[in-house]
């Protein structure tokens, strides 16, 4: 096995099973050893189960070399809103407890058909609702850096597994920030793609663009290997765009020089952000200047962002939970029923209006990225909030009076439908994880990626 630990990058992890330097059931060893080493103070991987998994890792061995997917061998443990057959998913609500659909969701396809052996599942907010990672049926994901912080959400179980070493590579979701927040919170790299990158199926609308899948890992290089998996169109899914997904991965070693930078600590006081944060950002700025970025202070113009994402968001939610909380109104945690139920006001005007506002903020940003290659933006406003909050109080003494209002540095950019990586950038002084947030273009998911790299390479 040489070096290879569970720390390693996938990418190594994979070439040394190619090379037989490691066999499958050797690799999830090791990775069992350190789920049971870490996660029962963690809480990040939930519904494990351990025969399951050697057994399928046992049969990854017996695949000959030459009909082996792009993720072969892999240990993998699916966001728990993400439907895997066979396998409990709980959505961690209670009302789903029992829940083992027979069948796989589209993401979950393209990664068992890649390789990949499942082990169990990822913590996940009740409905994936919220960026702090906590519900009824499993319990609260800790930080992997500060075990007293939140690991965000909702994809924090994937992003706190990733950080210790418990899975090599994750995939999640993201609305409001879903899988940007916990990259940040965890000091790992997760990528919202591009509307339409990542098909999704089944869906009950597959009109309704503010939630899409995305990878995480612990590099960019991994982020860019696992969206080649998950990538690409499908018949099912109208929206999706047509790129392959292999067209994603290997990435390119690129450089910043003479790449055009945006940087916007707090978007022109449109946002309130914590002052170690924002001085996080700055260095970041600062950073890619001296390795030859173009980097000027400069932000697009969001204001139709807060109220078209509210808008949208409670459409969806009254949409898809309000007959289930008509029928079970204790059953949901008082935030969710509270932003389930400002969707019920909600006029025909109200969301076309939302529509016709996201349709002039994707123009803001196709003018925007005219003049600039990437916008530079914290991930979350705050550092990550004790693990005992539901949200932080406050950002500089200013009040929080929701769950949403200390995310709009993630969900202004969800409403302009351009991809946004999270990518480690720094620490506080108490050494707590700093994501920097690096928009594109919408469709210029690779572009991203490679000026993602080269940031990330700075270190």
């Amino acid at each position: 096995m040489g070096d290879l630990n569970v720390e390693s990058t996938a990418r190594e992890m994979l070439a040394a099973l190619q090379a037989r330097r490691i066999s499958c059931a050797e690799l999830m060893d090791l990775h069992l050893a350190r789920i049971a080493e870490k996660n029962s103070h963690l809480n990040a991987i939930v519904s494990l189960d351990e025969d399951r998994a050697r057994d399928g890792a046992s049969e990854a061995d017996r695949t000959p070399y030459d009909e082996r997917g792009p993720l072969h061998g892999l240990p993998w443990a699916f966001k728990d809103t993400h439907e895997v057959a066979g396998w409990p998913t709980t959505y961690g609500s209670p009302l789903y407890a029992d829940h083992v659909p027979d069948r796989d969701e589209l993401i979950v396809e393209r990664i068992r058909h890649a390789g990949a052996v499942p082990i169990g599942k990822t913590n996940v907010p009740e409905f994936a609702a919220g960026s702090h990672t906590f519900n009824t049926v499993f319990g609260t994901t800790l930080n992997p850096v500060d075990s007293t912080r939140s690991a965000g959400g909702s994809s924090g179980g994937a992003a706190c597994a990733l950080a210790a070493g418990m899975v090599p590579l994750a995939e999640g979701s993201d609305m409001g920030g879903s899988l940007r927040n916990p990259a940040s919170f965890c000091g790992v790299v997760g990528l919202r793609p591009s509307l339409g990158r990542v098909p999704e199926w089944p869906s009950d609308n597959q009109w309704e663009t503010t939630s899409v899948g995305g990878p995480m890992a612990r590099t960019v290089g991994d982020v860019a290997l696992l969206l080649s998996v998950i990538a690409g169109p499908d018949a099912r899914a109208p929206l999706a765009l047509g790129d392959p997904g292999q067209s994603f991965s290997p990435l390119n070693s690129g450089s910043l020089r003479g790449i055009r930078v945006a940087l916007s600590p707090d978007l022109a006081g449109a946002i309130e952000v914590d002052h170690e944060v924002a001085a996080v950002v700055e260095a970041a700025g600062t950073a890619m200047g001296a390795a030859g970025a173009r980097v000027v202070a400069a932000q697009p113009e969001l204001g139709l962002a807060e109220q078209t994402f509210r808008t949208l968001r409670a459409w969806h939610f009254q949409a898809t939970f309000g007959q289930r909380l008509a029928e079970h109104p204790d059953a949901f945690k008082r935030s969710l029923a509270d932003n389930i139920r400002a969707g019920e006001s909600l006029t025909g005007a109200d969301v076309a209006r939302a529509y016709r506002d996201r349709t002039a903020l994707a123009e803001t940003m196709r003018l925007f990225f005219e003049r600039y290659d990437v916008l530079v933006l914290p991930t979350s406003q705050v550092p990550p909030f004790p693990a005992d909050q539901e949200f932080p109080a406050d950002i500089n003494g200013t009040p929080m009076q929701t769950y949403l209002d200390w995310m709009r540095s993630a969900y202004f950019i969800t409403v302009t439908g351009c991809p946004a990586i999270s990518v480690p950038a720094g620490t506080t002084r108490d050494g707590l994880p700093v994501g920097v947030q690096i928009v594109a273009r919408h469709g210029a998911d690779r572009r991203l990626l490679e000026i993602a790299a080269a940031f990330e390479a700075l270190d």
